[in-house]
């Protein structure tokens, strides 16, 4: 069989197995993500646009990847940009775990300096 133009349409099975998520839960997110809309054919055969399957992906990652729950990924989703308060948490974060990266680095090399006095 050969392989799909990148704009073709797909089945629910074809993205269920691109994107490694069973078809029910594509088919629970349509509920959930109201901008998910595939096209349905008669007899309810869904087919999913290029654009429903970056949705899809999209929804993957929030919710898979980035550890949002359904309510927060429909938010995300629905915000066109990131609030002012969001960016600067996102920064304070960053800048908290720089610094717990710094402190790690210092405590590794210091017990690799007394595992050195230790050993002699």
């Amino acid at each position: 069989m050969s392989a799909k133009a990148d704009d073709a349409f797909r089945t629910i099975s074809e993205v269920s197995e691109m994107l490694g998520v069973p078809s029910h839960v594509l088919r629970f997110w349509e509920t959930k993500f109201s901008t998910l809309r595939p096209l349905k054919r008669s007899g309810g055969r869904r087919y999913y646009r290029p654009a429903d399957v970056h949705l899809l992906e999209r929804i993957r990652d929030l919710l898979y990847s980035e550890g949002f729950t359904i309510k927060g990924a429909q938010k995300h989703l629905s915000d066109p940009a990131p609030s002012a308060s969001s960016q600067k948490a996102a920064v304070s974060r960053d800048n908290n775990l720089s610094q717990a990266m710094d402190l790690l680095t210092e405590a590794r090399t210091s017990l690799a300096a007394l595992r050195v006095t230790l050993a002699s």
